[in-house]
């Protein structure tokens, strides 16, 4: 699948993430949305929009799309981070689950 094929909130997420825009990248989730990421949950769209605040200030990264896959409603981004962290750079796999054109959840891991 071509980065262009994904799934509107999931192409909207990686927008916002280049973007550094916390409160654009919780509105692409559900309300009660999740993510999973170094172990912990963020349930909600405010925590989501305090974990992207905390992880950019924490990490100064820059995110890069490699490949994508969907298969049903889970879309599956690998993506290399570059930045200013131990091990940089590092791909992750961020799968997404969408229902109603909005993130449900969304984990991160290598």
């Amino acid at each position: 699948m071509t980065l262009d094929i994904m799934p509107q909130s999931v192409m909207a997420y990686l927008a916002a993430e280049a973007a550094k825009n916390a409160q654009a990248l919780s509105r692409c989730f559900a309300e009660d949305g999740t993510v999973h990421d170094e172990g912990k949950d963020y349930h909600g769209r405010a925590a989501i929009q305090r974990w992207k605040e905390a992880a950019d200030t924490k990490y100064r990264y820059v995110l890069q799309p490699i490949s994508a896959q969907t298969e049903d409603d889970r879309t599956t981004v690998l993506a290399r981070l570059t930045g200013d962290f131990p091990g940089s750079p590092v791909d992750l796999n961020h799968t997404f689950t969408i229902s109603h054109d909005e993130i449900v959840s969304l984990e991160i891991r290598s």
